[in-house]
């Protein structure tokens, strides 16, 4: 194997005929079973929010730092990713992940106070940001062409099925014991999955000694922690004009200047994150599409608890099981449509996942304080569906005609659009949903009227921007050289 590689591991076919199929299918499980629990991790805590501040007496808006300073968190460090990639090996960055997550997450079981629990938060949080590219890149980079479809779909099922199954298993576990549980039973399952990759995770990488650009890292970590905190905050803007409007004004400059310097330093090969992937139409459109899907499902998965808790009287356990069934469609059809992927491109697997996106949440505009709940069941299934068939192909879509010494970094912007994608649209619905409802009510309305008009607008809102990635969905190709 050539020591002249810039890349972070060999290429596909190079580094796959070195591998046996058990160590390859080790490497890739370790890293998709860590991926799963930390995304699952990610929004397990929104149904059990209430109970966690009753117990700590902080208030919502306290409370919802919970997840706001998570998603801060990976938002700043899955910039560097594309520079970690390159620094350290696979197996490096895999136990880091893993220890900083088991850290997190022991500190949490025994968090005295709210202010320990963000901080293991937080700890959390940086491992979820290394895993997500790590398990990306390392499938581009060890799953020959021919198979990566079909990973891609079991990929995609750690993706979008780990938020959206989030809410149920909260809600059984709060129901049964304690939320102090659902962090006690991650414990086991993460050494588990920190052993299966100390066991299976030995590849051979060519690493590079690469000197760390500061002002980068600061510049990042303003741009997107701004960018996100304000647009977690718009919400709640009303209230703190000033300081929203702040940190959009920081964020974006921030960024302008982050990018500035990154085409800079991209021509000595010193920059955090490459930006070259954007100049390839077929990738931007799939990040695009990304942060519409991302946007749509955590925007969805958090304004229907709302509507039937809130609205309906119904409590955590049934709304999760109501959902389930989506999670589940959206696990059975992923490897399915990544084979078709991989026989026939990607465009039979986007268009008609993107149309069933957009279906599932016109359904959803449709539904009324008085509809059944099989109709939230067969929304959220088609929907789910719809999910399911776009992750399985944006991410090979994106990268397939991207260098492969640039695959850290592209799946490090492919993954901060994810974050800023899910952030953004659950502003969008729970703002809408907010300010709508609250109107309704001054005029008089019951409260389950009006939460179900504002969950209306929020949803053709939903509708619109789905269908908008209907109309993208047919651009995005692979050549067939690629």
């Amino acid at each position: 194997m050539s020591t002249k590689s810039t890349t972070v591991q060999p290429a596909g076919e190079t580094a796959a005929s070195a591998l046996s199929t058990r160590q390859l299918t080790g490497i890739i499980g370790a890293l998709a079973l860590a991926a799963f629990l930390m995304i699952l991790n990610e929004t397990v805590l929104t149904v059990a929010l209430p109970s966690i501040m009753a117990d700590l007496d902080v208030s919502a808006t306290a409370g919802q730092w919970l997840t706001t300073g998570f998603l801060l968190t990976v938002s700043v460090v899955i910039p560097t990713t594309g520079f970690l990639l390159q620094r350290f090996s696979t197996r490096s960055l895999f136990i880091f992940a893993l220890a900083s997550f088991l850290a997190g997450t022991v500190l949490a079981v025994f968090a005295p106070s709210f202010a320990v629990l963000l901080i293991a938060r937080i700890i959390q949080a940086v491992g979820t940001a290394i895993v997500l590219p790590l398990l990306m890149t390392t499938t581009l980079t060890l799953v020959p062409m021919h198979k990566r479809g079909a990973i891609m779909g079991l990929n995609s099922i750690v993706i979008s099925v780990g938020p959206a199954i989030g809410p149920t298993v909260s809600g059984a576990i709060v129901n049964s014991l304690s939320w102090h549980w659902i962090f006690v039973l991650m414990l086991p399952i993460a050494v588990i999955i920190l052993l299966l990759g100390i066991t299976f995770i030995k590849i051979p990488s060519a690493t590079r000694k690469l000197p760390v650009d500061v002002p980068s890292v600061m510049l990042s970590a303003l741009a997107f922690g701004f960018l996100v905190y304000a647009i977690s905050s718009l919400e709640h803007a009303s209230d703190n004009l000033v300081l929203t409007g702040v940190s959009f004004v920081v964020g974006a400059v921030s960024l302008v200047l982050f990018i500035r310097r990154q085409v800079r330093l991209a021509r000595t090969g010193r920059e955090l994150l490459n930006l070259a992937p954007f100049r390839n139409r077929n990738f931007t459109l799939s990040v695009v599409l990304i942060m519409i899907a991302m946007g749509t499902l955590i925007g969805t998965v958090v304004t229907v608890p709302i509507m039937l808790q809130s609205g309906r009287g119904l409590d955590t356990l049934t709304i999760g099981m109501m959902l389930l069934p989506g999670g589940l469609a959206q696990a059975a059809v992923g490897p399915v449509f990544g084979r078709v992927f991989d026989r026939f491109g990607p465009r039979p697997v986007l268009i008609p996942g993107a149309a069933m996106l957009a279906l599932g949440q016109w359904i959803y505009v449709g539904i009324t304080p008085e509809s059944a709940l099989w109709v939230f069941t067969v929304a959220h299934i088609v929907f789910s569906i719809g999910l399911a068939m776009l992750m399985t192909g944006l991410l090979s879509s994106a990268l397939a005609t991207v260098e492969p010494r640039l695959y850290g970094h592209g799946s490090a912007i492919f993954n901060t659009g994810q974050q800023l994608g899910g952030a953004i649209g659950t502003t969008i619905f729970v703002t809408v949903l907010s300010m709508l409802s609250a109107a309704r009510l001054d005029e008089g309305s019951a409260l389950v009227d009006a939460l179900f008009s504002g969950a209306h607008t929020a949803f053709i809102i939903g509708a619109l921007l789905a269908t908008a990635g209907l109309i993208l969905a047919p651009f995005i190709k692979i050549p067939r050289r690629a």
